[in-house]
């Protein structure tokens, strides 16, 4: 019991002493790079998806 005790003080230790948090500015500017490129890559997929899908109906409508 006791060693599950030293790890919950630790963990919390390393939390608030050791963790660099960042600031509001940072995390509004990774949350804007990260939507950006979910948005990027997509619509890259749904690009490619409509491509293949008219590459393999034009494939199909041959055969």
């Amino acid at each position: 019991m006791n060693k599950i005790a030293t790890y919950f003080k630790d963990s919390y230790r390393e939390l608030v002493e050791k963790v660099t948090w960042p600031t509001w500015s940072q995390l509004q500017q990774s949350t804007t790079i990260v939507l950006g490129a979910t948005a990027l890559i997509t619509f890259l997929v749904w690009v490619m998806d409509a491509a293949i899908s008219r590459i393999l109906q034009a494939f199909y409508s041959i055969i």
